[in-house]
């Protein structure tokens, strides 16, 4: 038991959620962890929300998930899944709907409990240069990298009070969701990678933002230093695409903390795989 299979920013592209539902059906794992950016492009979305989200949610996400589960009864896997920043927040409700109805959980700042392990969710990214800012936080303060965009000039799919823009920080949110928590036997299913690893490294080499060079490492300082401090048992990530291809890694370790990616930038459908028994034993797979 507990065998997983973990994909990311799939963005919408329905022949790779083919791919990974026949390498469910033709393998059954347990468990399924879906890392964020599920939907196509949210600005696209929200221009035409008809013909993009509710056609891909109601006349292919949903419907074939309905579909595994009756082919698979009860080999059917335990489904979780979190939203990404490219998620438009407005998408939320209908994710929690279906959630209630059985065909995952949605466990974006909540925990939930398999069996001995304990899983957590957490979508929030650090400021990117994007101007979607649904699904970001300020890391550990208002700082900013050069050519970022600040929460406050950003815009919501939803209503967004001032001060939880201002002042709300990633850091903040994971000691609220983990409080004094012992975590040795908790995955954290995180959209965002840590800083300053094999997983966050994106292509800003060379590049230059009004005569600064930005840090090619753009992932999360809170959730490196939680990492560091708390010890999980595993952590999986995603959210950099290009980051694999360009450190030649698509793994890293923290401590005694094993961190994986399923983020990738070429056609194909990156899942990775292992056994939570022996999550150090791992195998990433392009298809």
């Amino acid at each position: 038991m507990y065998n997983c299979f973990f994909v990311s920013d799939l963005h919408g592209h329905t022949e790779r959620y083919e791919k990974l539902f026949n390498k469910i059906t033709a393998e059954t794992p347990d468990i399924v962890l879906i890392g964020g950016d599920i939907f196509p492009s949210a600005l696209a979305s929200i221009k035409t929300a008809e013909k993009v989200y509710k056609s891909f949610t109601y006349d292919f996400l949903f419907p074939k998930l309905d579909e595994l589960k009756s082919a698979l009864n009860d080999k059917y896997p335990h489904f979780l899944l979190i939203l990404g920043n490219d998620d438009g927040k407005f998408e939320e409700p209908e994710i929690i709907k279906a959630g209630e109805k059985g065909l995952y959980e949605y466990i974006h700042n909540k925990k939930t409990e398999i069996g001995k392990f304990s899983f957590y969710g957490y979508s929030y990214v650090p400021p990117t240069p994007f101007h979607l800012k649904d699904w970001e936080r300020y890391d550990v303060s208002r700082y900013i990298d050069p050519g970022c965009v600040p929460l406050e000039e950003g815009f919501y799919s939803v209503p967004t009070e001032e001060n939880v823009k201002l002042y709300k920080t990633i850091k903040d949110d994971l000691n609220e969701l983990t409080g004094d928590k012992e975590l040795s036997q908790s995955i954290f299913l995180f959209h965002s990678p840590p800083y300053n690893t094999n997983l966050d490294f994106a292509n800003l080499y060379g590049k230059f933002v009004e005569g600064v060079q930005p840090d090619c490492h753009v992932g999360s300082i809170a959730i490196r230093k939680f990492i560091e401090e708390r010890q999980p048992l595993l952590t999986l990530h995603g959210h950099i695409h290009e980051s694999p291809r360009l450190t030649g890694s698509w793994r890293d370790k923290i401590g005694n903390t094993n961190c994986y990616s399923a983020a990738h930038d070429g056609n194909e459908l990156a899942i990775v795989k292992f056994n939570l028994n022996e999550p150090g034993k791992v195998l990433r797979e392009l298809i």
